[in-house]
């Protein structure tokens, strides 16, 4: 195996998550050598943010490295790079992007990133986000976090017309989906500052689940954030400062108290 291989294979690992690398790794097992319908194959394997150039990027690797190692090596070598991954980042804050990676790429996706922390929720999820449109993956996590018996609260800004400063439709359009197995919160006009002509806006972005990980950064819930925006933000795995920002929204949620406010059904 080449090194550039075994780069591409470790970035992989880093940045795919935990179902899609079970998923590429038996496709990679029915290969002996890099054949033409590859990257379509692991495209079908494990679609979502930027899965096309990833896949594009191993095929590549696979096909310029000499020797070629057969797919179950790949696999092997995918599988043990996420094993050892997952026990680094138990113990890590790690830096998130979206966008194109500079010379010094020691960080994780943020798309991958959001998919893994609602993926690993078992009890509470919190998400918190000014603009969503666009997230047909991070919709289908939700929801199966919801079949699972995962409580979902959604803080999300509103449309101009009801008292938010989102132009166009609000945020919780895109979670229409989740109206009956999730809460939706709103920031009432009545209770915002008004700033100038309008109101304060609901800006914060968190995706927090269980107390124990959260997701805290400038990307908003949309494909373009998680995927193609130059955006920055970290995974914190301290529980007692996750515990802190969720209790922040907890005392916001506090009925006759914050001055958020649920949606009703």
């Amino acid at each position: 195996m080449t090194p550039e291989l075994a780069h591409v294979i470790a970035r992989l690992a880093e940045e795919l998550p935990a179902g899609h690398i079970e998923a590429w790794a038996r496709v990679l097992h029915g290969y002996r050598a890099p054949g033409d319908d590859l990257e379509v194959r692991l495209i079908e394997a494990g679609s979502g943010d930027a899965v096309g150039a990833r896949a594009a990027r191993l095929a590549q690797a696979w096909r310029e490295s000499s020797p070629q190692p057969a797919g179950e090596a790949l696999a092997l070598a995918l599988e043990t790079g996420a094993v050892m991954h997952a026990r680094h980042a138990e113990k890590q804050t790690d830096v998130v992007v979206s966008g194109p990676l500079g010379d010094r790429p020691a960080v994780r996706h943020t798309g991958a990133v959001v998919t893994e922390i609602i993926r690993g929720s078992r009890s509470v999820l919190l998400v918190v986000s000014f603009a969503a449109f666009g997230v047909s993956e991070v919709v289908r996590e939700l929801r199966d976090a919801a079949g699972r018996g995962v409580r979902i609260d959604l803080v999300l800004e509103s449309p101009r017309q009801e008292g938010g400063t989102l132009r166009g439709t609000g945020a919780a359009t895109a979670f229409a989906a989740l109206r009956d197995s999730a809460t939706f919160w709103t920031w009432p006009s009545r209770h915002r500052p008004a700033v100038g002509a309008s109101h304060a806006a609901l800006h914060a972005k968190l995706v927090a689940a269980d107390d124990r990980v959260a997701f805290l950064g400038s990307a908003n819930l949309t494909d373009r954030a998680l995927g193609d925006n130059i955006e920055l933000g970290v995974v914190v795995r301290d529980p007692a400062a996750v515990r802190r920002m969720v209790g922040h929204f907890r005392g916001l949620m506090r009925p006759g108290h914050g001055p958020l406010e649920p949606v009703p059904h």
